[in-house]
Formats: structure tokens, C-alpha cells, sequence
């Protein structure tokens, strides 16, 4: 195996694991010799690739939770079709998709922004970074509903940008409290009506 290679997937090793960890047991509390145990590499390696814990942190965010968010919340609001039909069902089908390991933990990314959002302005940055590329998206998607007449023109596109997304991250994170999804759909209800409200 070339060396290149074989570097890459030490790299990977570490951010596969380290993601699992942070996601896990939380960011502050998962240190670089846990994350090294959990690879069977030696910490030698761990600094091959990173100075230290906050440029692996920084990794994780822009590459894991960047790619995360997109593949399930931005990228298919880009869908041709009908706007309203498009928000629905990215909202309320990405929901019903999660599976119970992800139901248990939450979101990577409202964990993340939680833990550490106010701690340093480069996690800050980062964390922000992701939640923007979502709002710009979900605007655009709006706007787009308003001139093809399938989402009312009075409403405030940056205003439910920000509703959608908090709502959303507000009850994956409120989920990990319970045992089952009874609070799930009694959300997913609410969330029916809003979009209803905003409907054409």
C-alpha cells in the first residue's frame, strides 16, 4: 500500500472515530488519547495529522456536520418541482428517516453548537457556516414558491428560514429525553399546521 494511501486512511480512521466519540460523549469530555484507543493507533499518528484537538474539532465540523446537513437538508431543497411540496417533504420525511441510535444522540450539529458554539470564534465560524448554507438554501426555496404561487407572498422567507431550522433542531434535541417518538409527532403535527399556514 502506498504510503499516501495509507496516510489518508489513518486520517480518516481518526476523524470516523473522533466524530463517533464527540458525538457520543460530547466534545470536551473525549480527549486525544481516548480517540487514539478507539483507533488502536498511537498518538504519534494523531499528530502526523493534527496539532491538536481544536483542528481536529474544526475537521469534523466543515467536513462530518457540513456533509451531514447538506446531503440531508440543503442539497434536496434544490429539487426541481413545486416549492411547498419540496419544504414539506424535506422537513417532515428527513424526521421519520432518523434511526433510533440517531434519535438517542440528537444532532451532531445542534450537539456541537451547544457544547462549544460560544467557546472560541473558530468553532463559532465553522458551526455558523453550516446553519447559513441551510438558511440561504431554504430562502431561495421560499422565494421560489412565492413566484411559482405555491407559498404566500406575505411571508417573511429569512424569518421561516429560522423557524424551520430551530424548530427542527430544537426537537431532535429534545427527543434524546424521551423513550419513545410520541413528542416526535406531536411536532411533526405542529409542524404540518405551520406549513399549512404558510401554503398558498
Amino acid at each position: 500500500m502506498k504510503q499516501s494511501l495509507k496516510s489518508e486512511l489513518s486520517k480518516q480512521l481518526i476523524l470516523n472515530e473522533a466524530f463517533k466519540l464527540f458525538y457520543e460523549d460530547g466534545f470536551k469530555t473525549t480527549s486525544i488519547e481516548k480517540i487514539m484507543k478507539a483507533t488502536t493507533m498511537t498518538k504519534g499518528a494523531f499528530y502526523h495529522h493534527y496539532a491538536n484537538k481544536k483542528e481536529l474539532g474544526i475537521e469534523i465540523i466543515t467536513q462530518k456536520l457540513q456533509s451531514r446537513v447538506q446531503k440531508r437538508m440543503v442539497y434536496p431543497l434544490y429539487q426541481n418541482g413545486n416549492a411547498y411540496a419540496i419544504l414539506e417533504d424535506t422537513f417532515l420525511n428527513s424526521l421519520k428517516s432518523f434511526t433510533m441510535y440517531e434519535k438517542k444522540h440528537g444532532c451532531p450539529t445542534n450537539n456541537l453548537i451547544n457544547e462549544i458554539g460560544d467557546n472560541e470564534k473558530v468553532y463559532q465560524r465553522a458551526l455558523k457556516n453550516i446553519i447559513e448554507e441551510w438558511k440561504r438554501a431554504l430562502i431561495e426555496l421560499i422565494e421560489r414558491g412565492k413566484t411559482e404561487n405555491s407559498i404566500k407572498k406575505e411571508i417573511s422567507s429569512a424569518a421561516a428560514a429560522i423557524y424551520l431550522i430551530s424548530a427542527f433542531e430544537g426537537i431532535r434535541g429534545i427527543r434524546k429525553v424521551y423513550d419513545d417518538d410520541k413528542v416526535m409527532d406531536e411536532y411533526l403535527n405542529g409542524l404540518s399546521i405551520y406549513l399549512k399556514q404558510i401554503k398558498q
